[in-house]
């Protein structure tokens, strides 16, 4: 376990290393990738569009609408990079499956792992923002208990599609398009409330959609997250990562003849 461990350590390490390695702002990247995307949806849908948040947060128009869209876009990031790094994990490596005796579902724990440091980043960005804007809350405490089960979802997407993809080359290209239809279907740029009441609790079944709502709900008003309802969400998360597991090991089997 200590090994297993410590070479989890070492991969993340060195994902997070070769992203920076050369470039001149270095992990100063992972804090003007967010600002960027944030100032130009902020531009285009506050500016532009005129659109207001339902509910306030920080008083000013502008500045409400900019933290609201910052969470989703910081959650969406975390998601979609590892829906896009995932079919790559095993096919862009085969030396692992090949030469190597090599635990290879610690490399979709890895790219969640390195995807996680890139929302920790951004999410001390946010607490500061919100701290100064808002003011702190008590129930900022619960954060990363709402983050825990969509974590274990992304593990679980991480070890499906690396997996799938071995057999499946256009997996890669199906994941773009979803991915880009996500950015849209979870909330990132709109309130749950601005949905018809009937559609809501179908918008809510996406993990992504529902970390968004809770994450927002728990800064911005202060409200405790419905523990009964997280402990489903993370029995579920917990499902999903042991059905995946399963799926990954019976795939690799035939890891090395594919490849």
């Amino acid at each position: 376990m200590f090994t297993k461990g410590y070479l989890l350590w070492q991969l993340t390490k060195r994902d997070i290393q070769t992203r920076y390695r050369g470039s001149l702002l270095g992990l100063g990247w992972s804090l003007l990738g967010p600002l960027l995307m944030l100032g130009v949806f902020t531009l285009v849908f506050h500016g532009l569009f005129q659109l207001r948040w339902p509910v306030a947060a920080a008083g000013d128009a502008q500045v409400d609408f900019a933290l609201q869209v910052f969470v989703g876009l910081l959650l969406f990031s975390f998601f979609a990079e590892v829906a896009s790094r995932a079919p790559q994990l095993i096919v862009g490596q085969p030396n692992l499956v090949t030469r190597v005796v090599f635990p290879l579902p610690l490399l979709g724990l890895s790219a969640v792992a390195a995807a996680g440091f890139q929302l920790l980043v951004g999410g001390l960005l946010l607490l500061v923002f919100a701290s100064v804007l808002v003011g702190p809350q008590l129930s900022w405490l619960a954060l990363p208990l709402v983050l825990l089960p969509f974590t274990l979802f992304l593990v679980a997407l991480a070890w499906v599609l690396s997996s799938l993809s071995v057999y499946v080359r256009d997996v890669g290209q199906m994941m773009a398009m979803l991915t880009t239809l996500m950015m849209f279907l979870s909330g990132v740029f709109y309130p749950l409330e601005t949905l018809p009441e009937r559609w809501q609790w179908l918008f809510l079944l996406n993990p992504l959609a529902r970390v968004i709502q809770d994450v927002r709900q728990l800064l911005f008003e202060g409200a405790w997250p419905d523990w009964h309802r997280l402990a489903l969400f993370t029995l579920s998360g917990l499902l999903a990562c042991l059905l995946a597991a399963a799926w990954f090991q019976r795939l690799r089997k035939g890891f090395a003849d594919v490849l």
